[in-house]
């Protein structure tokens, strides 16, 4: 899952940042409003957890903006306010969910996952195909009920492979859903991750390539 981290508080930001990568996550992190609006314009995210009170142009205008184009990202809106009011206007600005400062972590994390879920198409809390069982909640994977060791960029791409229920998924669209925007777009890390996944997994090898198209979970 892709996450954008729009949040003005430069310390809280790279904490929930990091935190977020910790779970598996790619993050991309910007300060205010309109690099908010710049970033969206260029990758597709998942989920934008969006400060309200943002310098530039107000996270409400973010969230306006979002909606008016049409983004299928999922907005976690974050607020100092716990008004009742001020919660109401945020969702009806077209903000999928609310969390008040200050929150517990855990609590966020599970929001994003929830939000992600949500995501076109839906996909399941665990995802479970050929003898494969991924849980991201609880970042743990499973083949045939062997624990798999895995790694948190093996295991983002895994999610991503059975997230996509069969269908071929392109090196490009790893990049896009497993990294942030600091990857090299012309690294080998994506062959490299797979082929690393693939020994982990064992035999029979699970993951198809499919030439100058991608790699599925068939």
């Amino acid at each position: 899952m892709r996450v954008l981290v729009v949040e003005d508080e430069e310390m809280l930001a790279m904490a929930i940042a990091e935190g977020l990568r910790q779970e598996a996550f790619a993050v991309d992190v910007v300060h205010d409003g309109a690099a908010a609006v710049e970033r969206l314009g260029v990758h597709s995210y998942d989920v934008m957890v969006l400060d309200r009170d943002l310098p530039r142009l107000h996270g409400d205008e973010v969230c306006r903006w979002v909606v008016a184009q049409g983004l299928e990202v999922r907005v976690l809106m974050l607020t100092v306010s716990t008004t009742v009011a001020e919660r109401v206007a945020g969702l009806n600005l077209g903000a999928d969910d609310y969390l008040a400062k200050p929150f517990a972590f855990a609590e966020l994390v599970a929001r994003i996952r929830a939000l992600g879920r949500r995501s076109r198409p839906a996909t399941p809390p665990v995802l479970e195909r050929a003898g494969l069982r991924l849980d991201p909640h609880h970042h743990a994977a499973s083949r045939d009920g062997r624990p798999l060791a895995l790694s948190r960029k093996e295991f983002a791409v895994l999610e991503v492979l059975l997230g996509a229920q069969g269908a071929p998924v392109s090196a490009e669209q790893l990049l896009e859903r497993a990294w942030d925007e600091n990857i090299d777009p012309f690294t080998t890390i994506v062959r490299v991750t797979i082929r690393s996944l693939r020994r982990k997994l064992g035999d029979p090898d699970l993951i198809e390539t499919l030439t100058g198209t991608g790699y599925r979970i068939p």
